[in-house]
């Protein structure tokens, strides 16, 4: 007989399969965010493949614990190669050595991953008696429901504690496919669940074993399929419709190298090259922009800090361009209660007298700022000073701010990050009052070559789709290096310039009105059903519950 010693290598093997299993499978799932290397029809299936795998792993677990530690390993490697492009801003642009980037993002990872680990470690409670001789589909139907609960409400913990990080929540994967119908009703987080409960379903199916658990399994993948179904049939529903005449944008993609931004020997080089990239004569009269849209920071200080020959350089562009200019740039605004600094975008209209450098006519400023990048959290200023990234700490700007009005339509702006939160946007969309029409328009100023031409630019350009799909108008994106782009009022790309080139992006806009069941209530019909479903498994727990 073998020694006791011969066996342990096959037990540690088994013991180390559910772990490497998990980081594969969450590194797979990085991939489903965006095109490349994966074609974009084939995302929603690889998600929802990647996630069965962990649904399966936390049906099988013996207890919280075990599912814990499988999800954070899942949510580590899809964090750490999902968004491995946080080490390019901090590394090349912020200085800070390569090891210290990489350890910085895997100390990230590890943070994002412990939503992903407390879904599975409630799943795994809440489905303690999954392996009971009671096996009927509604136990299985059950546990479908309390893993795409447990998983959306991770999901949306995830992007409001903290300020929020909606980067890779899994209804992003489903811009395209059977669920993106769903948007208009339940937003990204409505998607989260939808393809939650489909992993588990294909899960459990995986796990059939015999004839009744079998047909228990297939209840859940029908009603999968089922809710995909739906889906492309609400894909006809119109959820807006057209207002006034449509409107001639240009989008200006510079592609200012982000070493040379804010450098202040290329500052006058740089608008020169930049104000005659946005005065590109159109193709004709008709294609005429009636306004010019520029990314954010196109402007890299603050709007009372630029000499005024740049801008009567600027406004002489306007003028013979009769076209609005709006360009990013931070501002400093001096109120009543004392001067604010805000990362913000300014509109020069042509023949306007007032100056922008005191009080400009039209002016956003970003509501929802990025950690590090744009506020200083409380006590990580060691952080930021280990970091040399300009612009470090800015005002909020508030809540409701005006639309800017050009011809018949009503533009909303967004800079960079805020179109990452689905419920932020949709507020702005909906009007103040029975007599304030809405924005018609939305239009997001970018600047993403702090994380050089790589996901960032795709995943983002994904996002802002599903913004489109949640209210039922159009987005057009003016960033600097990628993804500059319009985006129609059902998601779909309808012009995109390369990443990484400079030029200019011509097109009829048609602005949009009317509400989406989003728009109207937001995240709380999607949080309501989660809690129900999870309220129902705590319920069915207790008459399951192992002796």
């Amino acid at each position: 007989m073998p020694p006791e010693s011969a066996a342990a290598p096959p037990a540690a093997r088994r013991a180390w399969r559910g772990p490497l299993t998990a980081l594969l499978a969450g590194s797979l799932q990085a991939l489903c965010f965006a095109p490349g290397p994966l074609p974009a029809w084939g995302l929603p299936f690889v998600q929802i493949a990647t996630l069965a795998v962990l649904a399966a792993l936390t049906f099988q677990a013996p207890g919280p614990r075990r599912a814990a530690g499988l999800g954070w390993l899942f949510g580590l490697a899809q964090f750490g190669i999902g968004v491995y492009w946080l080490t390019v801003s901090m590394h090349e642009f912020g200085g800070l050595p390569l090891p210290l980037a990489i350890a910085a993002l895997l100390l990230f990872s590890a943070a994002m991953a412990v939503y992903g680990a407390g879904a599975c470690a409630l799943t795994a409670w809440l489905c303690a008696g999954h392996g009971h001789p009671e096996r009927r589909a509604p136990r299985q139907i059950l546990n479908a429901v309390a893993w795409a609960s447990a998983w959306t409400l991770a999901e949306w913990l995830r992007g409001t504690l903290f300020t929020g990080f909606t980067w890779l929540n899994v209804g992003y994967a489903h811009v395209e496919g059977m669920f993106a119908a769903w948007a208009p009703f339940a937003g990204v987080y409505g998607l989260a669940w939808l393809a939650a409960f489909s992993a588990a379903a294909v899960a459990l199916m995986a796990r059939a074993k015999d004839t009744a658990y079998d047909r228990s399994a297939a209840a859940v993948v029908g009603l999968a399929l089922l809710a995909g179904l739906l889906g492309i049939a609400w894909g006809h529903i119109g959820w807006s419709r057209p207002l006034g005449e449509p409107l001639m944008v240009r989008l200006v993609q510079p592609a200012t190298p982000q070493s040379d931004k804010f450098q202040p020997d290329l500052f006058l080089p740089t608008q020169a090259r930049i104000q005659r990239l946005a005065a590109l004569a159109p193709k004709s009269e008709a294609d005429r922009p009636a306004v010019v849209i520029l990314p954010e920071t196109v402007l890299p200080i603050f709007q009372d800090q630029v000499p005024d020959s740049v801008w009567r350089q600027w406004r002489e562009t306007a003028e013979s361009m009769r076209a609005t200019f709006v360009l990013g740039a931070p501002l400093h605004i001096a109120t009543p209660v004392g001067d604010r600094y805000t990362n913000g975008a300014i509109a020069l209209r042509p023949r306007d007298a007032a100056s922008p450098t005191a009080d400009p006519v039209w002016h956003y400023d970003k509501r929802h700022l990025v950690p590090f990048g744009e506020f200083i959290p409380p006590g990580f200023h060691w952080f930021v000073r280990a970091m040399r990234i300009p612009l470090g700490d800015f005002d909020r700007g508030p809540a409701h701010q005006p639309p800017l009005a050009i011809g018949d339509q009503l533009l909303a702006f967004d800079i960079c990050y805020e179109d990452a939160f689905g419920e932020e946007i949709a507020a702005t969309v909906a009007p103040d009052g029975p007599d304030a029409p809405g924005p018609s328009i939305l239009a997001n100023l970018s600047n993403l070559a702090w994380f050089g031409n790589g996901w960032a630019l795709r995943q983002h350009l994904w996002i802002a789709r599903m913004r489109a799909l949640e209210t039922a108008r159009p987005v057009v994106r003016a960033t600097n290096t990628g993804a500059t782009a319009v985006i129609d009022a059902r998601g779909q790309v309808r012009g995109v310039l390369d990443p990484g080139r400079p030029g200019v992006l011509d097109a009829e806009v048609q602005g949009t009105q009317g509400l989406t069941p989003y728009v109207r209530w937001g995240n709380a019909p999607i949080l309501i059903w989660t809690l129900l479903g999870l309220l129902l498994a705590v319920r069915s727990r207790r008459r399951y519950e192992p002796a």
